[in-house]
């Protein structure tokens, strides 16, 4: 392969990736301190959305939320309906499996969608309230 070709295929995988992006926006986040704020002054405009597995969501959850594992979302999604005009607030160990829970939702019409920072990995390190 020359030193042009190289090139060539680096830009364009380099643009296909860009427009790969483009088409999904940016899930914006919500910080620990200010969901806690939320949660102690009872908020109901918004939904905790807990996506790893019910194992995982029994050993500690952020209080308040309700668990629907991300593989099962497509099939439950109904559980949510009634939360179109809310903030959904979706988190799950590491991020991986929030991603993957916002496009579903995003799919289905939902749009005040924010992402935990940091997921339950950083609200355990905090120590921040668990429940079980």
């Amino acid at each position: 392969m020359t030193l042009l070709s190289s090139a060539l295929l680096a830009t364009a995988a380099l643009m296909f990736a860009a427009v790969s992006q483009a088409g999904e926006e940016a899930t914006p986040k919500i910080d620990q301190t200010s969901l806690l704020k939320r949660i102690d002054s009872k908020d109901a405009s918004m939904v905790i959305l807990d996506v790893r597995s019910p194992e995982e969501f029994a050993k500690g959850h952020v209080p308040g939320a309700i668990n629907i594992p991300h593989t099962h979302l497509p099939a439950r999604i109904s559980e949510v309906a009634d939360a179109g005009d809310k903030d959904i607030v979706i988190y799950c160990a590491t991020g991986i499996r929030s991603e993957q829970s916002v496009h579903r939702l995003r799919e289905n019409g939902f749009t005040r969608l924010l992402h935990l920072d940091g997921d339950m990995k950083a609200w355990e390190e905090k120590k921040r309230p668990l429940t079980k």
